[in-house]
């Protein structure tokens, strides 16, 4: 068992966690199935749904298990190579259509032989995060204007986030103001920072008003972005969700109605997936809802913990970069299922059901995990050739590593 458990590296209780996380996803994902099984018939029974809910987790370690072991140093090139692949990913998504059964078309492509979908948005969001932290990584020894970074730095972002803006206005608005804080975290002017968040809002409302001047040529959700502001903004008008939402949160109570015995997951849409968070504290109650938190809350810290661990600067914006965004998504996702954010479609990361967000956490963490590895690996290696005779030996490691 020990030399199986060798062959994991890297920061021990990030693994922890994110077993732990994913153990817990069992009950309420099991429980909320079954609006799927009877509302969309989208599979045959709970079990079904459960069982497809492990492979994909199984899938998902394999995947984070397999990326932990690769050098991150490598993901810096990788991000060149994969950026232009994206950007055509993006590109063939968005010709599909605007709907294919009845689901937006424009965020999905379907994997022909296993019928699955796989959501390109992510996927890209992932890439565009490395490629911004390598290129602020290779600059850190010289200060870093707009006019040199046009180029190479903002016009692959606008790209990537305008193929995603379409379809999917949240996802855009999250991962640009992350590259907003990386950005920042790399020694971008400030001021100038100002400029490209207003170029930024211009932009967007330069795709809003295209938008409903050509309703029918451009794939889009701009009047469902707009109606959910509306609703959010208005307390005296409430959306369908919202509302089940809030009594399923309601009723949990201190303890929660116990597993499996959620009533709202027959009426709230969504309940595997953008309103777990709900269903989760209907059942366990506020205990089941703060320990959920917490454990995003642990995650946070070792993310912040390994990116300060970091023995180079790529690698501390790169666990930034790739690990910043699950953290925001948690947020986002229980915000708008407690009523604190417009429904925005974002899954809670690990928990929620579902196929590309999981494989993409994993991938995530996969990154992160390599970064601390190879700490670990330095710091092993070291140890070893230390002199003993050396007064304070700790003072010459850190001083090999930083």
């Amino acid at each position: 068992m020990k030399q199986i458990l060798n062959n994991f590296k890297g920061d021990r209780g990030l693994w922890m966690t994110i077993f732990l996380i994913a153990v817990v996803s069992f009950a309420p994902v099991f429980s909320a199935s079954t609006n799927l099984v009877y509302v969309a018939g989208a599979a045959s029974s709970p079990y079904a749904a459960l069982f497809k809910h492990a492979m994909l987790l199984v899938l998902g370690f394999v995947i984070m298990y397999g990326m932990h072991k690769i050098p991150y140093r490598f993901f810096s090139g990788g991000s060149v190579i994969l950026l232009p692949f994206v950007i055509l990913l993006l590109l063939f998504t968005l010709a599909q259509g605007t709907l294919i059964g009845g689901a937006n078309a424009s965020r999905w492509i379907r994997i022909p032989v296993v019928g699955m979908t796989f959501q390109t948005s992510t996927f890209a969001s992932v890439v565009l995060m490395i490629y911004v932290a390598r290129y602020l990584a290779r600059n850190k020894d010289k200060l870093i204007d707009f006019k040199e970074s046009f180029m190479y730095l903002w016009i692959p972002v606008a790209l990537v986030l305008g193929l995603i803006l379409p379809a999917n206005f949240s996802t855009t608005a999250i991962v640009f103001m992350l590259i907003l804080l990386l950005v920042f975290l790399g020694g971008y002017p400030i001021k100038q920072l100002g400029a490209i968040i207003g170029i930024g809002i211009l932009s967007l409302a330069f795709f809003v008003l295209i938008a409903k001047a050509f309703p029918d040529a451009m794939h889009n959700r701009v009047d469902t972005w707009i109606s959910r502001i509306d609703d959010f903004s208005n307390d005296k008008v409430e959306g369908y969700q919202v509302t089940k939402a809030k009594i399923a949160i309601a009723t949990g109570g201190l303890y929660g109605r116990g597993p499996g015995k959620s009533i709202q997951k027959n009426f709230l849409p969504q309940s595997s997936s953008d309103f777990i968070f709900a269903i989760i504290i209907e059942e366990f109650g506020l205990l089941g809802g703060l320990t959920t938190i917490l454990l995003y809350v642990i995650l946070l810290v070792r993310i912040l913990v390994i990116a300060k661990s970091a023995k180079t600067i790529f690698g501390t914006l790169l666990v930034l970069g790739v690990g910043l965004p699950i953290i925001f998504q948690a947020m986002i996702n229980m915000a708008v299922a407690t009523n604190l954010f417009p429904v925005t479609g974002q899954t809670l990361p690990f928990i929620s059901s579902g196929g590309t967000s999981i494989w993409m956490t994993c991938l995530s963490f996969g990154i992160i995990l390599s970064v601390s590895s190879a700490k670990n690996e330095i710091l092993e290696t070291d140890v070893q050739h230390i002199d003993p005779s050396l007064e304070n030996p700790l003072e010459v490691l850190h001083e090999t590593i930083g």
